[in-house]
Order: C-alpha cells, then structure tokens, then sequence
C-alpha cells in the first residue's frame, strides 16, 4: 500500500518530531510502499532566505536517512525535484471553491492574529492536495492537527472525479498516536512556534544544558509528586524501558528527590538512545555524495509516478 508523508524543512527536527511523527513513518517503511519528501515549496511561506533553505533541506535528509528512513525500502525526494506536482495543482486549483480554503485552519490562524497571509498559505491546501494525489497515495499519516487538510484533499479530488470521471485514488488519514504528545522545555506542546523545542542532533553538551534548565514546580524535595502530571517525567519514559519507568514513577511518589536527579537521568537517556543515529548521521556527512544520489534515484521513481497521474488528469479534462 502507498504511505506518503512530507517534512518541512523550515529548521531542525525535535523530539516532538521524531516521537510524534518521523518514528512512526520510518516503521511504516517495513510493510508498505512508502514515498517520503522534503517539502521545500511549501517552506517557502516561512523561509526566505535561500542559504537557510538550502542547509535545512540537505539537514532534512541527512536527520531521516540516519534515523532510520532505509532507501532500499522507500522513496525519498525533494518536493521540487517533481515538477509534475506543481502542473497538477493548477488542476485541482480550478476546481477548488474559494470558501474551501477560506475554511482551513492554518490560514484562519494567522488572519485572526492579524497577521498578513500571502497568497502561498492561502493556497497550501491545494498544493498539499497535488502532493498526495501525484503518487496515488492510499494513506497518509498525518497529525490530529493535520487532519483537515487530508479531508480537504479528499474534497478537491472527490470534486474533480465527479466533474471529469474516476481519476485520483481517494487517499486516507493515518492519525498518529496521541500518546506520542511530547513535552517542551516549559510544559507545553513541543513545538518551534513556543522555542521549547530539544534538537535530535546537534552539541550534546549543549542539548544535556538545555534539559538542565527544563522549567519544574516549586514543590519540596520531599512532597510526594504524581508522574504522569509531570512533563520531566513524560520525557522519560520517551526513553526508558518499562522496568526503569516504574522505577522512577516510584521514586516521584515516594518523594525526597531533587528534578535535577530526573533531569540527568533524562539526559542520559536520550544520549543513549540517539547515539547510534548520530553516528549515523555523521557517517553521512562525510559521504554527501551518498546523499544526493540517495534524492535524485528518488525524485526519478516520483516523477515516473507522478508523470502518469498527471497524464491521466490531463487527459480527463481536456488538454491533451
């Protein structure tokens, strides 16, 4: 079954990426035909400086081919190496009712903040939609966040098959497991739009000062405390194994530990965990050679793809 997911390369992956989506697309790889892209077009709404988008796409595909993301079992691309997309959403653009987009919540979001919403987010939707359609992909793991836009792809392709006849497989959501919600640095979502984010890769030194400054209650050492109401505490478990969480769910309910004792142990796990990816990834940094070959053989399996889906588009309404 085709699985088809896109990352924005508008900086550094987090935690909350990896936990939240980037480890359940990797393990999707194992039984399905998964087609992976890093979405640079769709950067362009946030990252206008050429050289950022330039590193944080290359970054992009170093960080997933080292977490795991294997070439051999799917396909990964840049998004503008497919021209073919951007042909078809001019398509589905021409049959997309203006109160669709009006509707969707990233464009509503900045509009009720006041703040000016250009012309490419107005139409993120449909380009979203072409990205999906030109690879006939049937599931699409997305978010709960993410979600509309997968309901407004159907809609766009829904209209465009009664209008001209059967043409694009209908795709469906995957929605990713609530429980892998991670917590930033202060307690909320971790997100970049809060700057509470923990990098994947990056100066171990400088990550284990971050998780040192994790903001923590001001209740006594010795004061029983509630695990799962703690965000150091759902960090942990991130890492630990089953053994060492109910270890240190005791600890917090028996009291008289310091945060600074969970914040090491944090540290320390996630060192751990990440060690073999670093590795990894630095192995691909210094063989860049590997990499680019890696998203050209991918971007020449989309085209093949998207070619076809687009022909068949083309020929339903007319023009060829």
């Amino acid at each position: 079954m085709r699985v088809l997911s896109g990352i924005q390369p508008t900086g550094r992956p987090h935690w909350g990426n990896f936990f939240g989506a980037i480890r359940q697309y990797i393990d999707l790889q194992q039984e399905n035909d998964g087609f992976y892209f890093i979405a640079d077009l769709h950067a362009l709404t946030t990252v206008r400086d050429p050289e950022s988008l330039r590193q944080y796409t290359i970054d992009a595909a170093l960080d997933l081919l080292a977490l795991g993301l294997d070439p051999d079992k799917a396909t990964l691309f840049l998004q503008s190496h497919v021209p073919e997309v951007c042909e078809l959403t001019w398509l589905l653009m021409t049959g997309t009712p203006m109160g669709l987009l009006e509707r969707c919540h990233a464009y509503k979001e900045k509009k009720a903040k006041g703040m000016t919403a250009d012309a490419g987010l107005f139409t993120y939707p449909v380009l979203m939609a072409a990205d999906i359609l030109a690879y006939d992909s049937k599931i699409v793991p997305v978010g709960q966040d993410q979600v509309q836009h997968i309901e407004v792809c159907r809609d766009i392709a829904g209209s465009f098959n009664h209008t001209y006849g059967e043409t694009f497989v209908l795709p469906d959501a995957k929605t990713l497991d609530h429980s892998s919600k991670v917590p930033g640095t202060d307690g909320q979502k971790m997100s970049k739009s809060y700057d509470n984010t923990l990098p994947l890769f990056g100066n171990v030194k400088q990550i284990r000062k971050q998780i040192m400054r994790i903001t923590t209650d001001s209740r006594p050492m010795e004061d029983s405390k509630e695990p799962a109401d703690d965000h150091l505490f759902q960090l942990y478990r991130l890492f630990a194994s089953e053994s060492e969480i109910e270890s240190m769910a005791a600890m917090y309910r028996r009291g008289g530990f310091g945060y600074g004792e969970v914040k090491k142990a944090v540290a320390e796990a996630s060192e751990a965990y990440f060690e073999d990816a670093r590795a990894r990834r630095d192995e691909l940094v210094a063989n860049l050679d590997f990499v680019h070959q890696t998203l050209r053989d991918g971007a020449e399996k989309a085209r093949k793809v998207a070619a076809e889906v687009l022909s068949r588009a083309q020929r339903a309404c007319g023009i060829r």
